[in-house]
């Protein structure tokens, strides 16, 4: 759904664990949390705060460790 980054928990070349909290989107009045879907690394945040982002759009650039 389309929305707008409110916050970015994490910075490109971070190592994250299965659940940590990624970032934060604003959409449909509501604040939605994205977490990391297993263990891995971040390679690229293409958003930056205050971004609107359209439905479909890849968030966060996530490799699988």
């Amino acid at each position: 759904m389309p929305g707008k980054v409110i916050a970015l928990l994490v910075e490109a070349g971070s190592k994250v664990r299965k659940g940590q909290p990624l970032l934060v989107m604003e959409a449909m009045k509501m604040e939605h949390t994205l977490s990391a879907p297993a263990d891995g690394l971040i390679e690229k945040l293409p958003f930056r705060v205050g971004d609107q982002v359209g439905e479909g759009a890849a968030l966060v650039g996530f490799v699988a460790s």
